[in-house]
């Protein structure tokens, strides 16, 4: 399992990050979060990032955004993300969507008031996790129990007594399942860690994303 640029705006915490342009190649799987600070990228990049444009460093011009959107495609970048806000670029020029359309590059817009230390870790998790179950997570996040169980774990904030009455079993069963849910995790030295990545895993899901947003 890989994450791809499509997955982005499902991650917990990143739904504000919305995607622009270049819609044609938003399976491009991402490798490595980047934060571009000088003009050109091209000598730090080396293929499968996706690669954040903040402005706060150096002014960035509707020209050299474009510049960013055909370095990009040349590098062979994941895609592009574009901070905009008051402070630095005001907002995404439309001509910008359509070049990342014509380029086939995805283009994502993300509000400043987001913090980038919670972009990048929640991007790196989710690569890291998808690296080390080698595909056991989308199928351990889709298997018939496993969704109820996860879904009940999030609406109760991880109460057991309060998940039992949810899914009308014992508390002494959702512990059980609980349990059960963890060990059957790839090899992680903390417990917490592995059932945060398994819950970013659940979070992706396609399915899964449509119900929260239904609900």
């Amino acid at each position: 399992m890989s994450l791809l640029c499509q997955d982005i705006p499902k991650l917990p915490g990143l739904e504000s990050i919305r995607l622009r342009g270049g819609s044609a190649a938003v399976a491009n799987p991402v490798r490595w979060p980047y934060v571009a600070e000088n003009r050109s990228f091209r000598d730090w990049v080396r293929g499968g990032e996706l690669v954040f444009v903040t402005g706060i460093s150096r002014h960035r011009s509707p020209q050299n955004l474009a510049e960013c959107l055909y370095e990009g495609q040349d590098c062979r970048i994941a895609g592009l993300v574009v901070l905009t806000g008051d402070a630095y670029i005001g907002q995404l020029p439309n001509a910008l969507s359509r070049l990342a359309d014509e380029l086939s590059l995805p283009l994502f817009e993300q509000p400043y008031s987001l913090p980038m230390v919670q972009v990048t870790e929640t991007i790196g998790r989710a690569i890291v996790w998808s690296e080390r179950s080698g595909g056991q997570a989308s199928e351990l996040a889709t298997a018939s129990t496993v969704p109820e169980l996860l879904e009940a774990w999030i609406a109760c904030r991880g109460n057991h007594r309060a998940m039992a009455e949810r899914l009308g079993c014992h508390r002494n069963t959702v512990h059980n399942r609980m349990n059960q849910l963890v060990e059957a995790l790839p090899d992680y030295q903390d417990r917490n860690e592995g059932f945060k990545s398994l819950l970013l895993a659940h979070l992706m899901a396609p399915s899964q994303s449509a119900r929260r947003e239904h609900d």
